[in-house]
Parts: structure tokens; C-alpha cells; sequence
């Protein structure tokens, strides 16, 4: 796995920004506070190790409640900003680093988003993203809980790079990712719960997990980006049966699509790794993709199918 360095803020590698890049792969447990408190411990080793940017992964709070459609469970949900964000906001001013958080969101009564929270250097809030594609699937019934994000897709500057942050389901739409990388990101950050049905993995398992990774390689060399992508471990049944094995495997990519590093299927893991975001000009002047996009053509991509 990556290690990072001794130092912390933006290095520099040539003529390119080299930004360290942090990922927190955890196991998370019922109690809310045990979470947060892991949580911090992760991002604290992730900063010793040199990371300028540390992202947690998707809902890390809490175990994935989404497995079951309960009421209840909207009593984990608080405000943004609420007491994680402060608490984070604390560190991340603390440590000089920039954190990225997925929170259950509560805006209002009967309004629930599910939030990645981009928190600066200086300990406040610089960026907001509400997950925009909220799935219905057996044990992932997201619809019960989340409204659809209203915030677009965005980009923010965080003194280290210019990142954006998706969610999980987010990762399989390559509107996302484009939209996101015009608005100038460098690193997309998609904090993640996903894993197998226990059931399905031995016949489908290994194709899942393919998929998912391919993709976001995918999203890295279409738009010349970073990417980055931390996901929890485990298996959690919080409605009882044998639940979701998720299954961590938290990595990043470069604009090549190449994986500079990942984490391991079953333990707890903070990877650090290096990005020179010189990288991106290279890519982008090679692959000239975005150059040869024809927006004027592409007016059908508004339509549910064109037919």
C-alpha cells in the first residue's frame, strides 16, 4: 500500500503539484460516536503520513441503514453544518489539511439529503455536494431516505487542488464526472458503501467488483483527472438476514487510468498517495478529449431515451 511522507502541505515534483492524497477505509459500527471517533483517528494517521486532502468514506458515521426502509433511522441524520462537521472542522484546522465527509444530511423535517461536505484547511466548510443519483435496490433503498440533490455538480478550491466530490452511486454516471471536471476539478472524490450480497459473490463477485473499479478508470482517462474512491469494510446486517459484505478495496487513479494504489478487501486501511497534478496537462494535451467533444451534437443527452 502508499505511504505518504513526513511533510504535509503541496509538494513540489518537477513543474507539477504534487498533492497527497488520503483515503480512510473503516469498519463502522451502530454507535454514531464510536464512528466519528474512529474517523478522526484514521484522518490523524492519514495526516501524519502526509496526506493534504482526506476523504472518509460514503455515510461513515453509521452502519449502511439503508438496508432496511425504517423511520427510526432518520434520528441519525443532523444538520449542515451540525456537531460532525464542527468536530471535523476542529481537526481539519488542526492537522492543516482538507477533509471530505458523507453525512446524512437533515434540512428540514421530511428533507434529507446524503451530503459530502468539503471542509478547508482553515476549519470551515468551502463546499457542499447532495448526492444527485439516489438507487433503489434490494438492500440499498436510498429513495426511502435521500431527496435527490439540488446543488448541481460543482467544483471547489480547496489551496491544495481544485476538487469535486460525487457519492457512491454517482460513480457509474460519466454526465457526472464531466460535468464535475468541467467545472475545473483535478481529483474526483466518490466516498463509497458498497459491497456484495453474500449470496451473489461467489458466482458474480469478481465481475461486480470489475465493473465498479473499471468505470471510475474510465472517468480518470475520459476527462484527465485523479480519482479517488474510499469505501468501508465489512458485513452489516442491520435488518437481520445476512446483510451486505462490503467490499473495501478503496484505490486511486491517475489520468492514465493507471491504480497508483488499493486498499485490501477485509481490514481497515488509510492509504496516502502521491498525485502530480502536472499529470493532468499531459494526459489532456495527449488525449485531447475534451477538445474534440461535440456540444453541438449532444442535445439528445437530455432525454430519458431517444426515440
Amino acid at each position: 500500500m502508499a505511504r505518504g511522507r513526513s511533510r504535509r502541505s503541496s509538494r513540489k515534483q518537477g513543474h507539477g503539484r504534487v498533492v497527497h492524497v488520503g483515503l480512510v477505509q473503516m469498519r463502522c459500527v451502530e454507535d454514531p460516536a464510536v464512528n466519528l471517533k474512529a474517523a478522526v483517528a484514521h484522518v490523524r494517521v492519514a495526516a501524519r503520513r502526509g496526506a493534504d486532502i482526506v476523504c472518509l468514506p460514503e455515510l461513515f458515521r453509521s452502519r449502511y441503514f439503508c438496508q432496511v426502509e425504517s423511520h427510526d433511522n432518520f434520528a441519525l441524520a443532523e444538520p449542515v453544518p451540525g456537531p460532525t462537521t464542527a468536530t471535523l472542522g476542529r481537526l481539519a484546522k488542526r492537522l492543516g489539511i482538507v477533509v471530505v465527509a458523507s453525512l446524512f444530511e437533515r434540512r428540514v423535517a421530511g428533507v434529507y439529503h446524503n451530503t459530502a461536505v468539503v471542509i478547508g484547511s482553515e476549519g470551515t466548510i468551502i463546499g457542499k455536494y447532495r448526492k444527485m443519483h439516489i438507487p433503489d435496490d434490494p438492500l440499498y433503498y436510498e429513495k426511502f431516505y435521500f431527496t435527490p440533490g439540488d446543488l448541481g455538480f460543482r467544483a471547489w478550491r480547496s489551496g491544495q487542488a481544485t476538487i469535486g466530490a460525487l457519492v457512491c452511486w454517482d460513480q457509474w454516471y460519466p454526465e457526472a464526472a464531466r460535468l464535475t471536471a468541467l467545472q475545473g476539478a483535478e481529483i474526483l472524490f466518490y466516498p463509497t458503501a458498497i459491497g456484495w450480497h453474500p449470496a451473489e459473490k461467489a458466482a458474480q463477485g469478481a465481475t461486480q467488483h470489475a465493473a465498479w473499479e473499471t468505470v471510475q478508470r474510465a472517468h480518470a482517462i475520459t476527462n484527465g483527472v485523479f480519482v479517488a474512491v474510499p469505501n468501508r469494510i465489512g458485513r452489516e446486517a442491520p435488518g437481520g438476514g445476512p446483510g451486505l459484505e462490503f467490499w473495501g478495496q478503496s484505490f486511486v487513479v491517475d489520468p492514465a487510468g493507471r491504480v497508483l494504489a488499493r486498499a485490501g478487501s477485509d481490514r481497515e486501511e488509510v492509504l496516502v498517495v502521491a498525485c502530480d497534478l502536472a499529470e493532468i496537462e499531459t494526459a489532456r494535451t495527449h488525449w485531447p478529449f475534451l477538445r474534440d467533444r461535440r456540444i453541438d451534437a449532444y442535445g439528445d443527452i437530455t432525454k430519458r431515451f431517444a426515440d
